[in-house]
Parts: structure tokens; sequence; C-alpha cells
């Protein structure tokens, strides 16, 4: 996988169980993603997921890692990809420590530029709680267009929220 300056997409494999559930049982980081974690057995689930993303061609996720210290910052990738619709969901998580540092805007491209090349999408897809007001801006910055917000669509943790959808298009 190509990598820039600070930062290098690898595939995700099994001694990052640990990186995993420290990320996806941390508060900050799952207060606006979908799934949590409270044990590593548990993450097991999540290893077990990303394996068959790319086994059952349904999608692809990568460990955001360091490129001198090799260390593990994050995950992100593609999955519900739609071969038909020639589209995927586009997902990114970083370790608090790494927020605000650019790593997403240096990870986001090379992922978007896997999907629109070696996959074949033609739209990828994100989908932001409203509340969510740092991943919307990142979003922006990196060029996805706002295309709509389902008010009270999805239930979590007892309460409805909203859901912001934003695309970007292989130009």
């Amino acid at each position: 996988m190509k990598s820039v300056a600070r930062i290098e997409l690898r595939p995700i494999i099994a001694s990052d169980l640990e990186n995993i559930f420290r990320g996806l049982s941390n508060p900050a980081v799952i207060k606006y993603y979908g799934i949590s974690f409270e044990s590593l057995e548990a993450t097991l689930e999540q290893m077990i997921w990303f394996q068959n993303l790319e086994k059952n061609g349904t999608g692809k996720w990568w460990a955001v890692c360091d490129t001198v210290t090799s260390k593990f910052l994050g995950a992100g990738g593609f999955n519900d990809l739609s071969k038909e619709f020639k589209k995927a969901e586009i997902g990114f998580w970083l370790f608090p420590e790494f927020w605000g540092k650019g790593y997403m805007q240096e990870a986001m491209p090379l992922i978007c530029d896997y999907g629109f090349t070696k996959m074949g999408l033609q739209r990828i897809e994100g989908f932001v709680e409203t509340e969510n007001k740092n991943c919307k801006r990142a979003l922006e910055k990196l060029q996805f267009n706002l295309e709509k917000t389902e008010i009270d669509c999805e239930l979590k943790n007892g309460k409805l929220i909203s859901i912001d959808t934003y695309s970007k298009i292989k130009k």
C-alpha cells in the first residue's frame, strides 16, 4: 500500500487485537461509533469481521500506522461494498491522542484512492451522527459532500439519533 510522509496503511493482523480493543472500548472513540467491546475476547468478533470483509468481497480495512515507528494509530476502510452499484461505506477511527494532527487527512485520500482505483468504486459514502461535528468537518475538508440528514432515524443507547450522509464521487 502507498504511504505518505507520516502514515502507512497495512492489513489488519492478529497481533492488532489489543489495539483494536483499546480503540473500540475507549469512550471517546466509541461516542459516535457504531460498535464497542468490553473485552479482548469480545473484540475477536471484530477481527473475524475484518477478515470476512475481504474474504467475502464486501470490503477492506487497514491499520493506520506511523511510517517511522510502525505504531498503530487507528483503523480505516470500506464495508457494505455493493459491486452492482459500485459503492461502499467508508469508516475510520483514531486513538484520541492522534486527533487533530492531520492523520485522517493523510489516510483518507489513500483509502479513497484505493477504493476508486483498485475496487472500482464510483461512489464512497460516509454516514455520520449529526452531532459528530469533528468528523463532519474532516469529511468536508476531504471534499465529501453532504447529501442529506435523516432526522431521528436510528436508536442508540435508547435515544433517537440523526444521521448525515456524505459522499465522494469518482471524477
